[in-house]
């Protein structure tokens, strides 16, 4: 039996340009069921749950599809659904792997180890454990920043890396300014303006996030995310937004959440030490494209960097043919 995530009486959020405005007919449209992990993974016809422990933390994973192997990493604050859009056509052609990162919906929250260097050792013993092939790694946000450290510490068990609009945290994070330059901070990010990411620093604050965050204080903060970083709020329906508010709706799993983040300082020292990476690099940015381009290339000699104008950082709800289309071009 794998542990489902929680749902309490969440409250949907709109999905308009006035973020916080309330749908109560589609609230009372998503039921407990329709958020579990069993009932998500039966809309996705030959995918099955799955779960290794691994590096010491239970990593919980959905797979389905015959071929070389595709891992698939999310990020904040989603889950392994975070990727649904692409996995049915991906397991045409691959053995589609979509994971729960170490302290994500149904993976373990121990109380350490979020840095990303640990986080790709938990990675590659679940590749380890799916067989002797190296793997194809695909990471969005957070996940991205655990794909570019597996590359980097296990080159052996990567064929290629795909990194989507976050690069790994390196010596240019520890300077992003407190305060967004005058006219950058409007209310969506747009055209030629880079994210303000405030949030870098909020989640730095331990215990506060989980105070404010618990009775439904997470979906509020959802909601805000979905429509500051996206370029539609639609692109991030109802029943998704239910799936990311349960799932990080205890104070355990905003914790976990948050130490992502904590770890930015020993990541940004682990990338210090990292050499270049071997294999042949994709990533593909909206409002990240400007710090995967200063980031990734001198360090990814056969990297391709790729500005998606049409999304904003949630690539692959935004865009799913586009993506879609860049993948099978590159991992071909």
């Amino acid at each position: 039996m794998f542990r489902k995530p929680m749902f309490a009486a969440l409250t949907l959020l709109a999905t308009t340009a006035t973020p916080f405005v309330t749908q109560p007919a589609e609230a009372a449209a998503i039921q407990q069921q329709d958020v579990t992990d069993a009932s998500l993974v039966r809309l996705l016809p030959g995918f099955h749950e799955a779960e290794v422990t691994t590096n010491g933390v239970r990593i919980h994973y959905v797979e389905g599809g015959k071929g070389p192997t595709v891992v698939l990493l999310p990020g904040w604050p989603q889950t392994w659904w975070g990727f649904h859009k692409e996995m049915p056509a991906l397991a045409q052609h691959y053995h589609v792997v979509s994971v729960d990162l170490r302290g994500m919906g149904a993976s373990g929250r121990p109380a350490g180890g979020y840095d990303k260097k640990t986080m790709a050792a938990d990675i590659a013993g679940l590749v380890r454990h799916l067989g002797p092939e190296p793997v194809y790694i695909v990471g969005h946000d957070i996940g991205s920043m655990v794909a570019y450290a597996f590359a980097a510490n296990y080159p052996e068990l990567t064929r290629k890396l795909v990194m989507l609009d976050v690069a790994h945290p390196d010596p240019s994070l520890a300077k992003w300014t407190l305060l967004p330059e005058v006219g950058t901070f409007g209310d969506k990010v747009g055209d030629g303006s880079k994210a303000y990411a405030w949030w870098f620093a909020y989640h730095q604050v331990k215990g506060l996030p989980e105070e404010l965050g618990a009775n439904g204080g997470i979906a509020k903060e959802q909601t805000w995310f979905f429509h500051y970083l996206t370029r539609d709020d639609r692109s991030i329906d109802a029943r998704d937004r239910a799936v990311y508010a349960a799932a990080y709706s205890s104070r355990d799993a905003i914790r976990a959440g948050d130490a992502w983040y904590q770890a930015f300082p020993q990541d940004i020292a682990d990338f210090a030490t990292y050499g270049d990476i071997s294999v042949p690099v994709l990533a593909i940015g909206g409002p990240g494209y400007s710090w995967l381009n200063a980031v990734v290339p001198p360090k990814a000699p056969k990297a391709r960097v790729v500005r998606f104008t049409d999304s904003g950082h949630f690539i692959p709800d935004e865009v799913p043919d586009e993506l879609l289309a860049q993948l099978a071009d590159f991992l071909k």
